[in-house]
């Protein structure tokens, strides 16, 4: 994408840790947490590649074709994920979003790929923009802690002291910890915003 290097090799970097750890959440034991991470992987990871910036690295147009594609039918999968259960619009819009980022810059002429703004269709951008911006916002909202849950937790405990779990107690792993995931899904939407900026 085009923009200052700072932030862009900021964004790199963000973006190659989350779809690192959203690979290593892919070991999860539960089927369903396994097919969600390995399409965050798949965003983080070409987030990354997106972001390089494009004064060290210059892309060919095939290159844009590719992430085009790969996205195209990311998004279609998730169109047919997302019929089933609407918490996976999220990732159709995010793979919609990366594909149409990379045929922007299919389209775009040469020199449009180190120009600033212009080369997006302004009515989808600012779409994108409003959704990932109210994303985000919301996701931020649901990592803070609640003072009604933790008003839960201590009802819950009662006056004879903490109920006991039936059966062996099992740690969660790290990668199992859903504020872990939810904290990804939060950057995966800050580093689209500043993407989508970019256009």
């Amino acid at each position: 994408m085009h923009g200052p290097a700072s932030p862009g090799w900021l964004l790199v970097a963000l973006c190659a840790a989350t779809g690192a750890y959203c690979l290593l959440r892919m070991r999860s034991p539960v089927e369903e947490q396994r097919r969600t991470a390995g399409g965050e992987a798949l965003m983080g990871f070409g987030m990354a590649a997106m972001a390089v910036p494009a004064a060290v690295v210059t892309p060919p147009r095939w290159a844009w074709l590719v992430c085009t594609a790969v996205f195209g039918a990311a998004a279609l999968r998730a169109l047919w994920t997302a019929r089933g259960s609407w918490r996976h619009l999220h990732h159709l819009m995010g793979t919609v979003a990366m594909a149409y980022m990379a045929a922007t810059m299919t389209a775009a002429p040469a020199p449009a790929h180190h120009a600033h703004g212009g080369t997006g269709v302004p009515a989808l951008t600012g779409a994108l923009l409003l959704y990932f911006t109210g994303y985000v916002l919301r996701s931020g909202v649901r990592l803070l802690p609640s003072a009604v849950a933790g008003g839960a937790a201590v009802r819950a405990v009662g006056p004879a002291g903490p109920a006991r779990a039936a059966g062996p107690a099992r740690a969660a792993g790290w990668g199992d910890r859903p504020e872990l995931s939810q904290a990804c899904r939060l950057s995966m939407g800050i580093a689209m915003l500043a993407m989508l900026v970019t256009l």
